[in-house]
């Protein structure tokens, strides 16, 4: 959770907001398939549904008040995956620190699978 302190009051954010933002941030992206992730049993991988997209992030706060985040997705085959890594990135850092005001430190990108067809 991050606190933004000002005259009028403190500012609570959980990370359910920046895994939100970031999900919808990086499956807005061109070449993204959806969030990925796995069963809490540790299951086979699976695209997860809008609504539950979020369990594909996971965010670390830094010591000087930044935010890192960390993006599990599947994507289309054929796309250029170096490509849709960094817009993802771009896109991900603007909309979090424009959205809350925390600053972005790192957007980690891992591609756990390629959907064919």
């Amino acid at each position: 959770m991050v606190n933004i302190n000002n005259e009028q009051g403190t500012i609570s954010i959980t990370s359910d907001v920046f895994t939100n933002i970031a999900g919808v941030a990086a499956t807005s992206c061109f070449g993204v398939k959806g969030m990925a992730g796995r069963s809490k049993e540790g299951g086979p991988l699976q695209l997860l549904r809008r609504e539950s997209m979020s369990k594909g992030v996971f965010t670390h706060f830094n010591d000087d008040g930044s935010l890192s985040l960390e993006l599990h997705i599947g994507v289309d085959s054929g796309v250029n995956i170096s490509a849709v890594c960094r817009s993802i990135i771009k896109e991900v850092s603007y909309k979090v620190a424009n959205a809350t005001g925390v600053p972005v430190q790192s957007v980690d990108v891992f591609v756990d699978t390629v959907i064919v067809g």
